[in-house]
């Protein structure tokens, strides 16, 4: 019976987005994390009756025809890049986006990949890193004898290096940034990464301040932009939806069970 199967695609979209709204919670104070959202559409349907064919007396036509949805499917999981507030954290490694723009970082094989995540740090050779240790793509070095480390609104880092008492501040070099035409289209990998695709588009790359792209501010980080009022409501919209497609399985179980008995 096509009730069972109608349901069954119900149930498993809804179990769908159960997953993506317990991954949203699960990643409730996560930096930089960007929700998602589970999108639907219905699948195709059965033709029943075709409208606009002749009627019985052959003097007119059907105005209207017969369709039988067959369920529903999820057709993306999308990420929202909505900004999320920003926490103080009093790290000087600690960046934060405000407004357009994805830190570049190495990843493996040398890969360009994207982050909105300013957790940064330095490595043994002084190297500006994520907490991965994946090295910001822009060469930045942090010199021996470092205090203090500066970084303006426009992404430029400098250090205040003392040298046998004598206090110097030198120019590190200059955070870059990336925009997307889709940042939607971005896929993403884990640990805070996200790669570019056909569907974002290639990356534009500037920097903080320029047009088009926000502004860095140090001593902060971008919070997750979960909001856990809002997930907690759409977890129990998609239980309920979950249950009903669950009652009309049992219906269409019992059903199957009345006829198989009609038959003996």
């Amino acid at each position: 019976m096509s009730i069972l199967a109608i349901a069954a695609t119900g149930a498993e979209a809804q179990q769908t987005n159960i997953e993506v709204i317990a991954n949203n919670i699960a990643n409730l104070n996560t930096t930089g994390f960007k929700r998602s959202r589970a999108e639907f559409s219905d699948l195709l349907y059965q033709q029943l009756r075709v409208p606009g064919v002749p009627n019985q007396t052959q003097d007119g036509t059907v105005p209207e025809g017969a369709r039988l949805g067959v369920g529903t499917q999820v057709t993306a999981i999308r990420n929202l890049h909505k900004q999320g507030s920003l926490t103080q954290t009093g790290n000087d490694f600690d960046v934060a986006i405000t407004g357009r723009g994805w830190f570049r970082i190495v990843g493996p094989n040398d890969e360009i990949l994207y982050t909105r995540a300013g957790a940064f740090n330095k490595n043994e050779d002084g190297q500006i890193v994520t907490l991965d240790g994946f090295e910001v793509a822009d060469g930045l070095v942090i010199p021996e004898g470092t205090i203090r480390v500066t970084i303006n609104e426009a992404g430029q880092v400098y250090a205040l290096v003392d040298n046998a008492g004598n206090q110097e501040q030198q120019e590190v070099g200059q955070i870059t940034m990336a925009t997307f035409a889709n940042d939607v289209g971005l896929e993403p990998l884990g640990n805070n990464l996200f790669r570019e695709t056909l569907s974002s588009g290639a990356p534009v790359e500037g920097v903080a301040g320029d047009a088009g792209f926000g502004t860095i501010k140090q001593n902060y980080l971008e919070a997750s932009n979960v909001d856990p009022v809002k997930e907690i409501t759409e977890l129990i919209s998609a239980q309920r939806a979950y249950e009903m497609n669950s009652k009309v399985i049992q219906a269409g179980d019992e059903i199957l069970a009345t006829i198989s008995k009609g038959i003996r």
